[in-house]
């Protein structure tokens, strides 16, 4: 590899600046210089414990090994997402990383279910869905098969802060040099506006050709210094404030995270095998500050283990995600509330995507603004996501829920929500981390019943199509026999 970048420098640690390090040392080796810059002075937001199944993706590619990596972070296994007070107070429905039933040719199972529902069919889709049955049991375990029928997507709930240390110390072994000192400047080129090196406090200039900025919401090298425009998104999703606590853990560790609706936003729970992950996001607006921490603090199921922080924030995106040498990865390249775990995932996508487009010997702008491109449409489809979740509700408990079912949405959620009500058909953009089942979980779940199906669930008689609606059922429920309690399949894998 003859390259004209040959150093890469990466402005903070945490999550992002380790994950950052560790993959592009695994990839590119001994082609380019890797430098990591942190400080222990400055903190880090640590309290992304939940993720999607992309991970396990990243960590095989490192070679991490699981059962390490489970006892490293203190990690549970996570199926699904409990979703209470959503659509109203006392409701719930899980968003799982499976699928109800399976697809039938081209055509949803969702058509045939809704055929099949209003001719006697008496189960929900969920009861269709493994990971949903997985989790009501409390149970987990490695199932092998191609078989869609049987498979059992997972990701992990786990300690954000042990799994940056715990890639800290693969990165280092590897060959990445951590530097610790504070930026004090930053030197462009008075030409170009590249960035050329970094100047600690310590007077040290750490110089490179390329600059990922994982600072967080600080945004130091894309925001402050190259003064990159914020796209503001608060307007769709006004929470601003989060409140954070750990909590000692439960008893029984369970399989999924639970968010549940507050008068104000929402609370999240997040089991790990060593305490529980509390925190409750809301908007300044409608209520303030000494209030959200009052309610965080009197609904833990379990007793605090610290005081809570408080994190403020500002829903939006960075709008060049990549501008001149710097990329930003992490938070410092947009914000969405952790409603459906993406935070990490940004992360990996963010340098999966880099890794995809790496400058070979130059910074070439087709490739930033592909980048970009790329970026913005991902930011833009969980945002969607997001806004789903509170948009369609049928709350009206209070000047929040009310005045969020009223606003406007942008329009390709709106056009989606008029398709499945319509005709309960799903539409994905390209770059949407978000598949068929996770949009049909979260509709219906939040109470929208399409008022037709397609044509194709009529070809069977009903007869056939419950009987072929009772053998799915069978054999969705076949692999629970073959599982563990979740925190017996824990101990037993890593031991």
């Amino acid at each position: 590899m003859t390259s004209g970048v040959r150093k890469l420098v990466i402005a903070g640690g945490g999550t992002a600046g380790w994950m950052a390090a560790a993959l592009f040392k695994k990839v590119l080796a001994d082609n380019i210089e890797v430098e990591l810059i942190e400080s222990e002075d400055i903190g880090i937001i640590g309290v992304g414990e939940a993720t999607i199944p992309p991970i396990q993706t990243f960590n095989q590619y490192l070679g991490l090994d699981e059962k390490a990596f489970l006892k490293e972070t203190h990690a549970s296994i996570k199926l699904a997402i409990r979703f209470e007070n959503w659509k109203q107070e006392g409701s719930s429905y899980y968003h799982t990383f499976g699928a109800p039933g399976a697809t039938l040719g081209f055509v949803g199972f969702q058509h045939y279910w809704l055929r099949a529902a209003q001719n006697g069919l008496t189960q929900s889709l969920w009861d269709f869905d493994l990971n949903y049955l997985a989790c009501l049991e409390g149970k987990f375990n490695k199932i092998q098969t191609d078989n869609p029928v049987y498979q059992l997507p997972y990701a992990y709930h786990f300690d954000a802060t042990l799994y940056g240390q715990f890639l800290r110390r693969m990165a280092e072994n590897a060959g990445v040099k951590r530097t610790e000192g504070t930026i004090e400047h930053v030197k462009q080129n008075a030409t170009t506006g590249f960035l050329e090196a970094l100047q600690l406090k310590s007077g040290e200039q750490i110089a490179g050709d390329l600059f990922l900025d994982c600072t967080g919401m600080r945004g130091l090298l894309l925001q402050k210094t190259l003064g990159t425009e914020y796209e503001d998104w608060s307007h769709w999703l006004c929470a601003d404030r989060a409140w954070a606590v750990p909590s000692q853990r439960h008893e029984h560790t369970a399989p999924f995270t639970r968010s549940i609706a507050r008068s104000t936003g929402w609370q999240w729970r997040i089991p790990l095998t060593h305490r529980n992950g509390n925190g409750l996001v809301y908007s300044s607006k409608y209520m303030d500050d000494d209030t959200a921490r009052e309610l965080l603090m009197t609904n833990l199921d379990t007793p605090a283990l610290d005081e809570p922080r408080k994190i403020s924030f500002r829903t939006g995106r960075t709008v060049k995600q990549w501008s001149k040498n710097v990329i930003g990865i992490g938070l410092s390249s947009g914000f969405l509330e952790p409603l459906e775990s993406t935070s990490i995932h940004l992360i990996q996508s963010g340098l999966v995507r880099l890794l995809k487009m790496f400058p070979h010997k130059e910074i070439n702008p087709s490739m930033e603004t592909m980048y970009n491109a790329e970026s913005k449409e991902e930011f833009e489809t969980i945002r969607d996501f997001i806004i789903l979740h509170y948009v369609v509700n049928e709350r009206d408990d209070s000047e929040f829920w009310r005045d969020i079912k009223t606003m406007s949405i942008p329009a390709r959620l709106e056009q989606k929500i008029n398709a499945f009500k319509d005709t309960a058909t799903i539409f994905n953009e390209q770059n949407d981390i978000f598949r068929d089942a996770s949009w049909l979980q979260v509709m219906a779940g939040q109470g929208i019943m399409p008022r037709d199906h397609h044509p194709a669930a009529n070809t069977q008689t009903v007869p056939q199509l419950l009987d072929v609606m009772g053998k799915v059922l069978q054999a969705k429920q076949q692999p629970l026999t073959q599982m563990l309690p979740h925190d017996e399949f824990l101990k037993r894998f890593t031991q």
